[in-house]
């Protein structure tokens, strides 16, 4: 088959077809998703992250078709659509199991470098735990894979239908996709909060969303995220990417109501300053976030399957696997649609 192999270099060529090991599938891909930093992390520049050792296949999620499956798998089935997410969590009943994004990193080395292959070639092997069959009936689900990460956060932030809910870092990857997650979970009013024009007047189109540009003034975004909310928030989901300031997730924290919720799943890289009385007085709770839980695929895949949450009102551009340079200069563009590669 053919892949992209990262070690020192990116390259792209034959690889022999990949066995699956006990509880794992092997998956045919129809297409995966390129994050927007993807060119920063085959640098190697993101410290965050940590590679498996040696030449692997890299890329976290995709969709495709079950072409064989290993020993211990007994429901999902060869010719079987499938979503493969990559967010792997080790199957044991300890407090803190290990956990990992196939084909990206692991804090655990023995994690991947077991699981170490992701979704940029033609075949992935997948452990079942990351495979989540597609609904009869839908078409292109791949906008699920950019879906994930806010539906994490908006359901740790204990969303209910009816809030008012801020998302900081709306013009980017995650956060513009949090904003039809927030709407499709039955936020009365999302708040898009960012900086990109062009995906703020895109975004204004929706119902049920009032955008927000912010200035850099803690202040004046606070006040401005409030009225466009219609008064205090209930919940805001702060996924802005790569800051370097702490202004606009400390904007958020201060448009919230006594007792709102702020979840923190962005990748800010400025300390985060907390005024102690004001959060204990105000009953403000502020939630550290990782990834989604295990039947988070299954459950957004109902919301598209039901109509409640609508993946083509999600930009999305196509690419060959082939093509994989041009497809990560278009995935790091500012205000980026969704890119794929497809096999």
């Amino acid at each position: 088959m053919k892949a992209w192999r990262l070690d020192a270099t990116l390259t792209f060529g034959d690889v022999p077809d990949p066995e699956p090991p006990d509880g794992a599938v092997v998956v045919r891909l129809e297409a995966a998703p390129i994050l927007s930093y993807f060119r920063a992390y085959v640098a190697g520049t993101l410290r965050h992250y940590h590679r498996p050792t040696g030449p692997f296949t890299p890329g976290t999620s995709g969709v495709g078709v079950v072409e064989r499956v290993g020993r211990g798998v007994f429901t999902l089935a060869t010719g079987q659509r499938v979503l493969v997410t990559g967010n792997y969590t080790a199957a044991e009943n300890v407090p803190d199991p290990a956990r990992g994004l196939i084909g990206l990193t692991s804090e655990t080395p023995a994690v991947r470098d077991t699981w170490r292959d992701g979704t940029l070639a033609e075949k992935v092997v997948a452990p079942v735990s990351t495979v989540t069959p597609v609904p009869a009936g839908l078409g292109d689900v791949v906008a699920v894979t950019r879906c994930l990460v806010p539906y994490g956060g908006l359901l740790r932030g204990r969303l209910t239908p009816g809030e008012t809910v801020v998302v900081n870092g709306a013009t980017g990857a995650f956060g513009s996709a949090g904003v039809h997650v927030a709407k499709a979970l039955g936020a009365a009013r999302v708040v898009a909060a960012g900086r990109n024009p062009a995906v703020l007047e895109r975004l204004a189109a929706l119902e049920r969303v009032v955008p927000v540009r912010l200035t850099g003034s803690v202040p004046a975004d606070a006040d401005a995220l409030r009225a466009a909310a219609g008064g205090p928030v209930d919940l805001a989901l702060d996924l802005v990417g790569g800051a370097v300031s702490p202004d606009s997730t400390l904007a958020a924290l201060a448009a919230l109501r006594r007792t709102g919720r702020l979840v923190l799943m962005g990748s800010a890289s400025a300390p985060l300053p907390i005024d102690y009385t004001a959060l204990m007085l105000a009953g403000t709770e502020i939630i550290g976030n990782f990834m989604y839980p295990d039947d988070a695929p299954a459950r957004l895949l109902t919301l598209v399957a039901a109509g409640l949450l609508d993946l083509g009102a999600i930009p999305a551009a196509s690419f060959p696997l082939a093509e994989l340079p041009a497809a990560m200069d278009a995935a790091a563009a500012p205000g980026a649609p969704l890119v794929v590669v497809t096999m």
